[in-house]
Order: C-alpha cells, then structure tokens, then sequence
C-alpha cells in the first residue's frame, strides 16, 4: 500500500513488493512530511480526493488490480502548495511503483552533507539522479567510488569515539589500514570497534557498508545493485550525521565543564 516511506522516499519505477489491497477502498490514506516551497521548510502535507485512476476518474468500488492511479497532496499549513504522485498497481497485486512525480524527486544535498563530502557532491547529485531513474548500477557506482576516496579521512573522524577500552585496539588497526587500498579490507579491520554510540539498535554501519560493497557490480541486477546503492548512500549519511552530533555535543560538553571549573576556581 502506498505509505508515508515509499512516497517521501521512493525513486520512479523502484518496485515496492508488498501484498496490495484488492480495493481502493481499502488503501491508506497517510500523510507525508516533504518541503513546502511556499513555507520554506518541511511541512505535513494530507491527501486531497482520495484515489483517483489515471487518466480518468473512476469509482473506488472498482478492483485495484493493474490501475494507474494519481494522489494529490496539499500542504496543510500554506493550504495552497500540492505535490503529486503517479502510481502503477501491478495485476497479481504483489507489488507497486512510481511512474510519475511532481514535483520531481529531490535531489539536493544536506548542508551538513555537502560539507563533510566537499569535492564529492557533484557524484552524490548523479548517484541521486540515477537513483530517481532506477538506474541502479550507475548509483551503486557512483556511491561506492565516493566511500572508496573518503574512508581514510571517515575512520581517521571516528577514532575521538571509540570508547577507551578498544582505543589503542583501534589505533593499531588504523594505522593497518594506511596499508592497503581495498576499502572493504579496510572496514573490515576497523568495523568490530566501532561504539555503541554509532550501533543504533545494534546494527552496525560500518559492517552494513563492508556488506554492500562487497557486492560485485557485475553479476547484479539493476535492482540489486539499486538496493546496494540506497544502503550505501543512507549508511554514509547516517554516519556523517552521527559522528558530526557526537562530536559537537562533546565539544558543547566539555566548553560547559571548563566554564564551571573556571567560576570554580575564582
């Protein structure tokens, strides 16, 4: 059933395998927080008119099986600004894609992003378009050439993490990874140290990453790889977010332990 994820996350034709409700009727109506343009900043957005099939509209009594139907949003705090997706059910309802989006799928990168990944922005908008177009093997190697060029400076960012126990565990395999270029061997040295702080419940990305990019761009499926590619990319994110957070929160941490020492002190 189209739902919250698919629609503020899913690129066009990425198939969603879900068993899909016989009847319109039936299906969700969720809503979805994207950017407003009118609001400047990310609004909820709730659909208007329920189902529509496209071209034309059509009963919701009628089956759902291979219809192409068009969902419209509005957002719920400008009340003017609407965003529009087109949907293929497929006929044995065990699955369903994006054929159309307006505004089109966002491709534009997070500030925090932009800085930390600097000259690789240009190879993250192209991964990003090749991911709208489901071009899978495209995206995948885009993503793995950037992670492959910046994982020294990203394991070198994560050392002041590592709980002090593992440190100089982590130290020595850092300093291994200075000697060799395969970047799977890399992670590989390094991914059982990572901290708690980077396992959100207990996953652990650096050992998702290893996973991903093992995998060879040339016995794949576009979709395999377009799998591979979206794991790459949200992992990456997900550690340049958490390493920025933990970081920044130690810093503000320790400026606040010196400001009460030092009114201590006088």
């Amino acid at each position: 059933m189209p739902n919250k994820d698919f629609l503020e996350n899913t690129p066009l034709y990425k198939k969603y395998k879900v068993a899909v409700p016989p009847y319109l009727d039936d299906f969700p109506s969720p809503a979805i927080n994207m950017e407003c343009p009118n609001c400047k900043s990310i609004q909820t957005l709730n659909m208007v008119g329920r189902y529509l099939e496209y071209p034309t509209e059509r009963g919701n009594e009628k089956s759902s099986a291979g219809l192409n139907i068009n969902l419209k949003y509005i957002c719920a705090s400008c009340k003017s600004f609407s965003r529009q997706f087109s949907i293929h059910i497929s006929e044995n309802l065990d699955y369903f894609y994006k054929f159309g989006q307006y505004p089109e799928f966002d491709i534009s990168i997070n500030e925090k992003h932009k800085i930390f990944l600097k000259k690789h922005s240009e190879n993250i908008k192209k991964g990003l378009m090749c991911e709208n177009n489901n071009f899978g093997i495209g995206a995948f190697a885009y993503y793995r050439r950037i992670v492959e060029e910046i994982i020294d400076e990203l394991l070198d960012s994560i050392f002041e993490l590592i709980e002090l126990k593992d440190k100089e565990k982590y130290e020595i395999a850092l300093i291994e990874t200075k000697n060799t270029r395969i970047t799977q061997d890399k992670i590989n040295l390094v991914k059982d140290l990572l901290p708690t702080s980077l396992r959100p419940d207990g996953y652990n990305p650096l050992g998702i990453l290893h996973s991903a990019l093992s995998e060879g761009l040339h016995c794949q499926t576009d979709e395999e790889c377009l799998e591979n590619a979206i794991q790459i990319r949200e992992v990456l994110y997900f550690l340049i977010e958490s390493i920025d957070s933990l970081k920044n929160s130690k810093k503000s941490f320790t400026d606040s332990m010196r400001v009460l020492l030092n009114k201590k002190i006088k």
